[in-house]
């Protein structure tokens, strides 16, 4: 997303999209990235999460709901690591993230309500590619997230 920032977006599709509650940080040096969703709903686990983005991202935003925890982070350099390898626009976590300072000089973009050092549990517990509700959106997989330094939107289709 280039040429269009989302209240324009906004404007131009006011019928089709869903505005995220304005809960998220910015965490890696991407600030404005899209692309089609996957979604992942765990807790306080990052096992599938670090199988997902070990596969071809081609361009799609992983969405994590970690339930809002932030008792226990799910990405950090490593996951953005494998987000630069593999090909993935960015990721949204509804929970925590640390190595914050590492990410913040990663081309990658990392969007998550808070911070903390604690790791994540390895048990390999969650689900894949299920539609995931938190900040007044509903997530599913397929449908396209855009976002830039106004907020995030998702719409059911790509929108030029």
């Amino acid at each position: 997303m280039t040429t269009r920032s989302l209240p324009d977006l906004c404007d131009a599709h006011a019928d089709l999209v869903q505005v995220a509650e304005p809960l998220f940080r910015d965490f890696g040096a991407r600030r404005a990235f899209h692309g089609p969703i996957r979604t992942i709903k765990c807790h306080e686990d990052n096992a599938l999460a670090r199988a997902t983005l070990q596969t071809p991202g081609a361009g799609h935003v992983l969405v994590v709901d970690g339930g809002g925890s932030l008792r226990h982070a799910l990405v950090g350099d490593k996951l953005g690591a494998l987000m630069l390898e593999n090909g993935w626009a960015g990721v949204v976590v509804y929970g925590a993230v640390r190595d914050v300072e590492v990410l913040a000089t990663m081309p990658v973009a990392v969007r998550a309500v808070g911070v903390i050092p604690r790791p994540p549990q390895k048990k390999g517990l969650g689900e894949l590619d299920v539609p995931v509700r938190f900040a007044g959106v509903t997530f599913t997989p397929g449908h396209w997230l855009y976002a830039d330094e106004n907020g995030l939107l998702v719409s059911a289709t790509p929108l030029a």
